[in-house]
């Protein structure tokens, strides 16, 4: 997973490693584009877990447009945005975001799925794992789990002065 800010136009905006990866993991949801069926493009927000590593993780039904697009195409860009605030009279927003290029696998196994699981678990229902893990158990032959592998990934943000 390489960080590579160089490509950025505004130098001036710049999110720094640190700051991108705090984004990565406290991020509460990212947007997958990916290309569609016809060629076209195709996004859509999603709850994910960051493995502190290399992977993020999204969970979805075994079936749908989502996964016939990955299939077609497993290269996908992953955008996660964090704190944003519109200034109405400076005619501008301050905000931060992370733009990660990434491959996208299925078919994992049954421990790498479970784990995924327990990372989404960990990060949005901390205080109900236990009745969280029940449900995984449940419904786990009808969750379809996703991996991103980010190959680069780039942090952008504007703070603006009070």
């Amino acid at each position: 997973m390489e960080f590579k800010n160089t490509q950025i136009r505004r130098q001036d905006r710049l999110l720094d490693a640190e700051a991108s990866r705090n984004l990565l993991e406290q991020g509460e949801y990212g947007v997958l584009s990916m290309q569609a069926e016809d060629g076209g493009g195709y996004g859509v927000p999603l709850n994910f877990a960051w493995d502190g590593s290399h992977s993020i993780y999204i969970h979805c039904a075994p079936q749908g447009r989502k996964l016939q697009c990955l299939q077609r195409c497993n290269k996908i860009s992953f955008c996660v945005v964090g704190k944003t605030c519109v200034v109405p009279d400076q005619f501008t927003t301050a905000f931060e975001s992370i733009i990660m290029e990434c491959s996208a696998h299925t078919g994992l196994s049954e421990e790498e799925r479970k784990k995924a699981l327990e990372l989404l678990l960990d990060k949005y229902s901390p205080n109900d794992k236990a009745k969280g893990l029940e449900s995984v158990e449940k419904s786990f032959h009808r969750t379809e789990i996703v991996r991103f592998d980010i190959v680069t990934w780039s942090g952008k943000c504007k703070r603006l002065s009070t």
